[in-house]
């Protein structure tokens, strides 16, 4: 989805142009390019990590 499109309820403008606080939250909300990993998957692969370490610790350690 973008913002090209739509209209502010707010403003009356297009959300692209980010007249008002209303137009620029929501655009920067839409174009938001963060991490995409569900914290669930991080915490997942921590754990596998430090379990990979503790192995690796009991068999080279």
């Amino acid at each position: 989805m973008s913002c090209d499109h739509l209209i502010c309820a707010r403003c009356s403008n297009p959300v692209v142009e980010g007249r008002c606080p209303t137009c620029r939250e929501a655009r920067s909300e839409l174009h938001r390019h963060g991490p995409s990993l569900p914290p669930a998957l991080v915490l997942a692969i921590l754990i596998g990590l430090l379990f990979a370490a503790l192995v690796l610790q009991r068999v080279y350690g």
